[in-house]
């Protein structure tokens, strides 16, 4: 079932011709039916209005932006910044030694960690790792102590 076409206000006529110039074909699709209605209901107010949005409508189609002279654009191009060359060889091998220094940095950093690391732990004795394991002989693999397995 279709929907029942909209009546265009006047009011809405000029809008959409304000908005989409005057020839209806280039207006949205859902809005043509309703302005063709409203072309045959009043032809005389319709027409004023879509030959005032053609005016415009001719006047910016003829529109043609100016060319630039010969003389700006060589202005323009004489005042845009020049490009860098790259440094060569030297440049390269400059990132490169500032890239494996920071890479080294790095290393040495891990590896001055894991040699603190290591001397802040006193070596524990065997009376500490029997303290530190006893009451853990209870507990079973799958999680339930072994009292309780047993019973």
């Amino acid at each position: 079932m279709t929907e029942p076409m909209q009546r265009l206000t006047f009011e809405r006529f000029q809008a959409l011709a304000e908005a989409y110039g005057g020839d209806v074909s280039r207006w949205p699709e859902e809005v043509r039916d309703a302005a063709a209605l409203a072309v045959a209901e009043a032809p005389l107010v319709t027409a004023k209005i879509l030959a005032a949005a053609g005016e415009l409508d001719a006047a910016l189609d003829a529109w043609r932006p100016q060319l630039a002279s010969h003389a700006l654009r060589e202005a323009i191009i004489a005042a845009a910044p020049r490009v860098r060359r790259g440094l060569g060889l030297a440049g390269w091998l400059t990132r490169a030694g500032l890239g494996a220094g920071l890479a080294a940095a790095c290393a040495a950093g891990v590896v001055a960690g894991a040699q603190v690391s290591l001397l802040s732990q006193a070596p524990a004795g065997a009376a500490a790792v029997a303290s530190a394991l006893t009451g853990y002989e209870a507990i079973a693999l799958d999680g339930s102590s072994s009292e309780e397995a047993a019973g």
